[in-house]
């Protein structure tokens, strides 16, 4: 019953929002899509924010995205602060942060297109949000769940193959899943990324991915792929390309078997890539390239990781660092 209620509410809302307002929304999205070629995955984010934005504006009878008044962009923010959306759950700091940054993106669209003058976002107080630096694993960790893999069948061949390629090249794991059979180079030992936005970067493969994936080449793939397989470089039982949850599903299982108790997630490897890179001496502007990040700021996130990792090898090792020993 409440449940049904829910959802008269919601499409209620939905057919209140202003034509104008939609079709304003509708253009952003176009001009994010076209101009500033974002993934689908950020694109669907900036959809579900602003339709969010819109339901608020269609609730408060603005019709108009062009006059919307400071102190109501506001009380959305604080609505969605306060607001549950589901029994015992709010949003999150970091989630209205991301709201917020979506809709002062999008009445900044309006005042460049020359629609009204005033962003009326801009001067919107951000929630305060913790920082939370990456949590890598050690390098321990990432050789126990190798091990993890098993040996010998084609499955682990592959899933051997899947983990080395995840932390030998720092990839996302949309990029991972992404890899065709061509964008290998196993006798240059690299590979072709697609990464955020579609944009390509080389990325240098270590010995043990090379070996890892030249062995699930020649020793895996070509009984796992079927009549109707594709290009994919990884595949699944069905031949079909490798999906993320697949592929987190791999990892999921190799860190069980490693005994590993906490969660490990395919971006931990990609957290842990940047990490022993930078321990080990590496420019922080090289593992941008790496990592394939657009600002030095995101990459520089990781050199407070390694910081405190010295720390705390410090206090640990050095005989006079802490009283009482």
């Amino acid at each position: 019953m409440v449940v049904a209620a829910a959802k008269q509410m919601h499409n209620q809302i939905e057919v209140e929002v202003a034509p104008a307002l939609s079709a304003a929304i509708s253009r952003f999205l176009d001009f994010l899509t076209v101009e500033r070629g974002l993934s689908r995955n950020t694109l669907e984010a900036y959809r579900r924010d602003l339709l969010r934005y819109s339901r608020f504006l269609a609730q408060t009878g603005v019709q108009d995205p062009t006059n919307v008044p400071e102190a109501l962009v506001s009380k959305f923010v604080g609505q969605l602060s306060a607001t549950p959306f589901a029994e015992g759950r709010r949003y999150s700091a970091s989630s209205v942060a991301r709201v917020l940054a979506a809709v002062r993106m999008f009445h900044l669209f309006l005042v460049r297109e020359g629609e009204t003058d005033v962003n009326a976002a801009e001067g919107v107080v951000r929630p305060k949000v913790p920082r939370t630096l990456p949590r890598p694993l050690s390098i321990g960790d990432v050789t126990a769940i190798l091990k993890g893999c098993g040996e010998g069948d084609p499955g682990s061949v592959r899933d051997r193959a899947v983990i080395e390629t995840l932390y030998g090249a720092g990839l996302r794991i949309s990029e991972l899943v992404g890899l065709d059979v061509d964008d290998v180079d196993l006798d240059e030992g690299s590979l072709r990324a697609v990464g955020k936005g579609d944009k390509e970067r080389i990325v240098p493969l270590g010995r043990f991915a090379v070996d890892a994936v030249g062995a699930y080449l020649t020793r895996a793939r070509p009984s796992m792929a079927g009549n109707r397989t594709g290009p994919a470089l990884f595949l699944n039982v069905r031949g079909g390309r490798l999906t993320r949850q697949g592929a987190s599903g791999i990892l999921k299982k190799a860190a069980r078997r490693a005994g590993i108790r906490k969660r490990v997630t395919p971006h931990m490897l990609r957290h842990s890539f940047a990490t022993h890179l930078l321990e080990g001496g590496a420019d922080v502007r090289v593992v941008q390239e790496l990592l394939g990040h657009a600002v030095l700021s995101t990459t520089q996130i990781y050199t407070l990781v390694t910081g405190e990792h010295l720390r705390d090898e410090y206090f640990s090792a050095h005989p006079r660092a802490r009283k009482g020993r």
